[in-house]
């Protein structure tokens, strides 16, 4: 039996259009659009109508950067892709990109493996895989050709990390040129990681060891100076570039001027980069602890650049990077050595808010927030127009978004399985009502009426952004 579902009188928003519509659903695709009060739409039936009369509806949230169940510093990201699905859904997004983890000295197939046990049958919403190279040999080479064909589009590597995730030059050089050849998408966490580890160790030296310090040894400079070398690889091997949270105004000139060039070179930031800042890191008692990431937070003057390259589309994603450890037990295992403090904040529920402030604020538009939240994720990483719009053909992934409701952001009523917020006590306008994955409620007027196991791992082509 087809389900008809129609959702009336909504402002329909997506990366390229602003109109008032009603959206027609059958099972898990959106059949049509029509504008509201004409007698096509008028003429429609179905099994329930949801009224969005005086909200918006968009198309849900596309985040290509999360980490569940990431093993980091000798503990493990708390969300689980259980609890951090159902709380991404709670702030609109219907599809996360994971990372699965090659270990050295193991395949990328073992990864890939492991992070599908993890996932299947727990996630509420839809996901994919971009797949951490750790260890880059012929074999691994091989390999990346086979993920690509199998829908597992992109690959991260690290500048930074010595002895964990690190790639030198050379290896990030093969990547890349094997990247050019299959048409996958090199990711690139662009940090110095060799000098940082030098600051770091004549910083614990002189006895700087509380989490601002963490902030001041990851330099700005050490993240330009690694983007720039990201850019000229990439070059050299004629292979696209995706660079994953830009957090400095140096790093974003670095971005601009290869787009200048007219190189396939992107950049991603996340709403911690742009709503907070060192001053967080310096907060008393351990409290900077909470807000320690690589890339680390910078000086509220980088704010501007990031906000400009939104709007310059000098950036095209914002994702989350989300990476959640409770200040208790977890964060805490850096006392006394910040370099010991586990690395990430959570924020997969906040980022769709976040962003409608920042359309509140007078940062960017409507439809940019669509844009870089949605459709740019989704063609960046070969989803689209499956996902990350509303059309004829799409999946049903919307939601029905209050622009007025006011919250108060806070670890007592979000869903994310961490103890603190990031952004505790900051009120913002806008917040999600109602959620569609595939058809399916998830959120249902502020209620969560989703389920364990409806999402469904989703491969993916390759990148639909390139010039």
């Amino acid at each position: 039996m087809s389900t008809r579902t129609v959702i009336r009188g909504g402002l329909v928003i997506t990366a390229s259009d602003e109109l008032h519509a009603d959206v027609l659903i059958e099972d898990t695709r959106i059949v049509a659009l029509a504008a509201t009060g004409t007698p096509t739409a008028d003429a429609w039936t179905a099994d329930r109508t949801i009224d969005a009369t005086g909200k918006y509806v968009i198309p849900g949230g596309v985040d290509a950067h999360t980490h569940m169940e990431l093993p980091f510093g000798g503990t493990f990201a708390s969300d689980t892709f259980e609890t951090g699905t159902r709380a991404a859904a709670w702030g609109g997004t219907t599809t996360i990109i994971d990372f699965a983890v090659q270990s050295v000295g193991r395949s990328l197939r073992e990864g890939l493996d492991a992070w599908n046990a993890k996932a299947d049958g727990k996630c509420a919403i839809d996901y994919g895989f971009h797949m951490i190279v750790s260890d880059v040999n012929q074999d691994t080479l091989k390999e990346m050709d086979l993920l690509v064909e199998e829908g597992v589009t992109s690959f991260k590597q690290f500048m930074a990390y010595p002895g964990v995730f690190y790639s030198d030059d050379g290896q990030i050089l093969r990547a890349m040129q094997r990247s050019a050849e299959n048409g996958g998408l090199i990711m690139m966490h662009a940090e110095n990681g060799i000098a940082i580890d030098v600051l770091v160790e004549q910083a614990l030296a002189r006895g700087e060891t509380d989490p601002r310090y963490h902030g001041e040894v990851r330099k700005a400079l050490l993240e330009a100076e690694a983007t720039h070398r990201a850019i000229k690889l990439a070059q050299v091997a004629g292979a696209p570039l995706y660079v994953v949270h830009v957090s400095a105004t140096e790093a974003v000139a670095e971005l601009a001027r290869a787009r200048d060039e007219g190189l396939n070179v992107f950049g991603e930031t996340c709403p911690q980069y742009l709503f907070l800042s060192t001053d967080n890191l310096a907060e008393p008692d351990f409290e900077g602890a909470k807000y320690v990431c690589s890339t680390p937070l910078r000086p509220k003057e980088h704010q501007a650049a990031l906000w400009r390259g939104l709007r310059t589309n000098d950036l095209q994603v914002v994702s989350t990077d989300h990476c959640p450890f409770c200040f208790v037990g977890q964060k805490e295992l850096g006392r006394g050595d910040f370099s010991k403090i586990p690395n990430g904040l959570p924020g997969v529920e906040n980022r769709m808010d976040l962003l409608h402030q920042a359309v509140v604020d007078g940062h960017i538009s409507r439809r940019r927030w669509i844009e870089i939240a949605c459709a740019t994720p989704a063609r960046m990483f070969g989803l689209y127009p499956k996902k990350g719009t509303i059309a004829p053909g799409a999946d049903a992934d919307v939601v029905v978004y209050d622009p007025h409701a006011e919250q108060i952001m806070s670890a007592e009523t979000h869903h994310m399985n961490v103890d603190y917020s990031a952004y505790e006590g900051r009120r913002t306008t806008g917040r999600v009502e109602t959620v569609l994955s595939r058809g399916e409620d998830v959120i249902t007027d502020r209620k969560f009426t989703g389920r364990a196991g409806h999402g469904s791992y989703t491969p993916r082509s390759t990148c639909q952004y390139l010039l």
